[in-house]
């Protein structure tokens, strides 16, 4: 599957969307191929980058009110960095209701239904574990209520 085929035919989304890696994490490819899939499917990304502190993950949420964050992980540690960060997220009033999904190698052990079910009980909105392909999370990306366009000035 490629970037072409899942864009293809996707609807200007208008959805702003917060790409990041988690802080033990230091690859960027897959933050960059992500970005690439998100721009394909109509939405506007601010892509933090690899290594990122939990504080500035939430800080970027709070000023930026993205429609979604999207968290990837490669080095087998999502699980651990993911739990203590969604914890801070819920924990927060003003993000507590905001979709957060969480995809890559997430546990070092490989992964499974037992951390996916522990990410989804913690409150992540969704979790694409490594190898799932793209399609479950271009579903879920096309689903998201889409912004309000902004309201053409009257001259």
């Amino acid at each position: 599957m490629t970037l072409e085929t899942v864009g293809a035919g996707a609807a200007d989304c208008r959805r702003e969307v917060l790409l990041t890696g988690l802080s033990s994490d230091a690859h960027t490819w897959n933050l960059a191929y992500l970005e690439l899939l998100l721009e394909e499917l109509g939405c506007r990304v601010t892509n933090l980058g690899a290594c990122v502190p939990d504080a500035e993950i939430i800080e970027a949420c709070r000023t930026r009110r993205p429609d979604l964050v999207v968290i990837s992980s490669l080095n087998g540690h999502g699980r651990q960095d993911g739990l203590r960060l969604i914890s801070a997220l819920r924990a927060d009033p003003a993000l507590a209701e905001l979709p957060v999904v969480i995809g890559g190698k997430l546990d070092v052990a490989g992964g499974g239904p037992h951390t996916a079910a522990g990410l989804l009980a913690a409150g992540f909105d969704a979790v694409f574990e490594d190898g799932a392909g793209l399609t479950r999370f271009s579903s879920f990306v096309g689903a998201l209520a889409p912004r309000p366009a902004a309201p053409l000035a009257v001259a």
